[in-house]
């Protein structure tokens, strides 16, 4: 029998995809009605969390941030036999990972996930790992059948936190650089629908991972598109957006701004990425 603290969304999907494997599944919320929905399902619902993880062979919780795991941790606290294995796919700090990896009265792995409700129902998606082999080793073989593919990111214990962080950053960025594409397009009257079809002819994301690994190797001195000229494009953005405002542009242009003064003005634009190196 497993556990699942915590059915919103995500939960639910991973306590219905559970019940499809044929899983005995105890479930608890905070919300209890969330929990009992789930009943449908042949998941067993409970009123207090440490009466659903008492006898369970693994704890799965699923909730928003480091301050609810902790009070889901509190919380079941009672019904841990010593030792109990939780599996966290919340996404947390590195400190909050940390900490709960060296507790002693349970054994706490952090697996979170790059999934949407209904990868967690399909089983796809990406589930993160990472800590004391052991411990990878033994819960791997655990979540497997939870998600489409596990990545082992070695044995730092906060690195499926932070590589969860990044990868979510890198998301809101490429979200927020479609807002602003989108926000020039209303600047210059071009429909939205319209605007989208661009990427039916350019990919960018095919450019995504070449670029990082250029970026982090640090050679600027070989310019494919020259910082200047760069500005210069942004520039003209900024004239076309006119009293349309944009989020993601302003900040591009200013540290530009500061890397042309800097005397980079020749190098290639993503210059712009040397503080952080």
């Amino acid at each position: 029998m497993i556990a699942v603290l915590g059915t919103g969304l995500l939960g639910s999907g991973f306590v219905r995809a559970a019940r499809k494997r044929r899983d005995d599944v105890h479930v608890w919320n905070r919300s209890p009605d969330r929990a009992k929905a789930l009943e449908s399902t042949g998941a067993i619902a409970f009123t207090d969390a440490a009466s659903a993880v008492r006898g369970a062979s693994r704890v799965h919780i699923v909730v928003t941030d480091d301050a609810a795991v902790e009070g889901v941790l509190a919380a079941a606290k009672d019904g841990f036999e010593p030792g109990a294995l939780v599996i966290d796919h919340s996404t947390t700090s590195t400190a909050g990972a940390r900490t709960r990896t060296a507790r002693t009265d349970i054994t706490y792995v952090h697996a979170p996930v790059f999934m949407g409700p209904k990868n967690a129902a399909e089983s796809t998606g990406i589930m993160l790992l990472s800590g004391a082999r052991m411990r990878v080793d033994h819960v791997k073989p655990l979540v497997t059948p939870m998600t489409g593919k596990v990545v082992d990111l070695g044995n730092r214990v906060d690195a499926a936190a932070a590589f969860k962080l990044m990868g979510n950053l890198f998301l809101m960025a490429m979200t927020a650089g479609c807002a602003d594409m989108l926000g020039l397009a209303k600047a210059m009257d071009v429909p939205a629908s319209e605007a989208t079809t661009l990427f039916e002819h350019f990919n960018p994301g095919a450019m995504a991972g070449a670029r990082i690994k250029a970026l982090a190797a640090g050679n600027f001195d070989e310019p494919s598109w020259e910082l200047a000229m760069a500005r210069k494009d942004a520039r003209l953005m900024e004239a076309e957006a006119g009293d349309v405002q944009l989020g993601v542009l302003p900040a591009i242009a200013a540290w530009m701004d500061k890397a042309i003064a800097e005397g980079d003005a020749s190098k290639d634009w993503t210059v712009i990425a040397k503080h952080f190196l």
